[in-house]
């Protein structure tokens, strides 16, 4: 597959894709514009003491910091949240998140409110409860207990510095003894305060393991949370941003789903994967002209459905050159996909080009070509397959047109298949090929009846008229294989009221031929300038024909137009 086969689904609902991204972005501006500014503070605590100490351990280490990952965890649990509400007088708390940061024993406790003091008051209030659920947060009794053990340790500092003084001393003193029992009391006193010294500095190691000095369980502040004055959110431009890029690739999503599940048959490329078929022509879908009732090629201007109906009468004479065809059946798989009009404007084609042309209208349930061509239909096919020996002249009627007929279908029988199988109906369709260079058949929808299957054993050739993006494939190939059963010639297909989109366009590039000197070939370089596609061609053509009318002598009138009947 092409890249302009994924890109054309987006070209096709370019305004899906427009409106869903302008809607997404203006809902999303109008709701981000209501939104307050939100603030954001954060506190920091710190497990532990290992950073105070100058020699800290890697156990240490490992220790404080499973201890602020289990502190972090403790932060997120409903009495932590109900301690910091009730602390606070509120029943509800803003967006926080508290997160051990990567390697290291410290918290950050982040609050993001619409009120800047809110968020610096919750961020402070859930760091003091953190610290009540630590050995650091003391109730008044334990309070009144560390102050006493903490005179203890000041007592016994002030004992230990005294008892060392009083060893140096009598150190000193010794060395000025000469006596012997003097130097022994001496050393007797040293050896007591010795021992003394050392029971003070037990009492005081002992006392000092109950305080917080050096203890690993301990949290303390160290960053208190701050005051924010600059709004951290929303941020408008990102998020209509987002908005905008999520509407279009959910537009994007629908116009991809809405075209894979659209089966119906669009272009020549579906025409040739579906029905292994050529697509002899497209006609173009015009704005403000009614293709269902209107005979375009009888107007006589230049359009690009005039020239798609030329291109089609080309075709088919190129596709019968090995096999005469003398008689073309027109059908369609189903009502309204536009075989009427296209028999209509291909006579009328034909007959431009100088042939004999004989419209016989066998749709004995739905005729519409005496309505086209503004004709009575008081006699026609059935009228000639009731007479014993009809004669062709007596019922065909003139359109107007140079070398083109028509025969109607005449009064609706009740047995429409029976009478266009018969005999008399191969005699009729013979007679009337000796007055005529081609026989155009107008006939039912294939696959809603079996009367097209039957006339097209008797026709040379059948057109099968696809109406682009109404045909459904399967629907299409019923019609063929209905066709197919009875050994019709399926000489190919028309694709009808093709959008003229960009996407459309490469068809008629492909189809389309420029006329000169009576040859056809494809549209060159000349064209540019004049407009582009298919439309600039026929203004250079146009343009053309204009300048060699000056020079020659003014041409017959045109042929008068045929009267319409908008009824379908």
């Amino acid at each position: 597959m092409e890249l302009r086969e994924y890109i054309r689904p987006l070209r096709k609902w370019w305004w899906l894709l427009l409106a869903s991204t302008l809607v997404a972005t203006i809902a999303s501006f109008i709701a981000v514009s209501r939104q307050p500014p939100t603030y954001q503070t954060r506190t920091t605590l710190m497990v532990g003491r290992a950073i105070d100490n100058p020699n800290p351990t890697g156990n240490e280490f490992w220790l404080t910091q499973q201890l602020a990952n289990t502190y972090a965890d403790i932060a997120k649990r409903e009495p932590i949240r109900r301690g910091v509400m009730e602390a606070l007088g509120l029943d509800w708390l803003p967006s926080y998140t508290v997160r051990v940061v990567p390697n290291t024993q410290l918290i950050e406790i982040t609050v993001t409110d619409t009120s800047p003091e809110r968020a610096q008051a919750v961020a402070d209030q859930f760091a003091q409860q953190l610290i009540r659920q630590s050995p650091t947060g003391f109730d008044p009794e334990r309070r009144q207990r560390q102050e006493f053990i903490q005179q203890q340790l000041n007592d016994l500092e002030i004992g230990i510095q005294e008892t060392k003084d009083e060893i140096a001393r009598k150190q000193e003193e010794l060395a000025t003894l000469f006596s012997a029992r003097q130097i022994a009391d001496t050393q007797a006193q040293i050896k007591g305060l010795e021992n003394k010294l050392n029971s003070l500095q037990s009492n005081y190691a002992a006392l000092l393991s109950n305080t917080q000095e050096g203890a690993i369980n301990t949290i303390n502040i160290i960053e208190s949370a701050a005051l924010p004055v600059t709004p951290v959110g929303p941020n408008k431009p990102i998020t209509v941003l987002l908005a905008a890029i999520i509407g279009f690739i959910l537009a994007a999503g629908a116009a991809y789903l809405m075209e894979y599940l659209d089966d119906t048959i669009k272009n020549p490329d579906d025409v040739q994967q579906v029905l292994e078929l050529t697509t002899l022509g497209a006609v173009p879908r015009l704005d403000g002209i009614d293709q269902k009732n209107e005979v375009i090629v009888l107007k006589g201007k230049q359009s690009p459905a005039t020239e798609a109906y030329r291109i089609l009468r080309t075709n088919l004479q190129f596709a019968s050159v090995d096999h005469a065809l003398s008689a073309l059946l027109v059908t369609s798989p189903s009502p309204d996909e536009g075989k009427s009009i296209t028999v209509a404007n291909l006579a009328v084609a034909m007959a431009q080009a100088g042939r004999r042309v004989i419209v016989v209208d066998t749709d004995l349930h739905r005729p519409r070509q005496h309505r086209l061509f503004n004709l009575p239909n008081s006699v026609g096919v059935t009228t000639a397959l009731l007479t014993e020996h009809p004669e062709p002249d007596d019922l065909l009627q003139e359109t107007g047109v140079p070398g083109l007929h028509v025969l109607t279908s005449g009064p609706l029988p009740p047995n429409p298949a029976e009478l266009l199988g018969s005999e008399r109906m191969k005699r009729l369709l013979e007679r009337l090929q000796e007055r005529a260079d081609i026989l155009v058949l107008d006939s039912p929808p294939a696959t809603i009846l079996s009367d097209a299957a039957i006339l097209s054993t008797q026709a040379d050739g059948v057109l099968l008229v696809l109406d682009s993006g109404a045909t459904r494939r399967e629907v299409a190939r019923r019609a063929l294989d209905a066709l197919q059963q009875v050994n019709a010639r399926v000489v190919g297909v028309l694709l009808n009221r093709l959008p003229p989109r960009p996407d459309g366009y490469y068809y008629y590039y492909y189809y389309y031929y420029y006329s000169k000197d009576g040859y056809y070939t494809p549209p060159d370089d000349r064209n540019k300038g004049k407009g582009g596609g298919l439309l600039g061609v026929f203004r250079g053509s146009r343009r053309k024909r204009k300048r060699k009318r000056k020079d020659r002598a003014p041409t017959p009138a045109p042929v008068p137009q045929v009267k319409i009947s908008a009824e379908d």
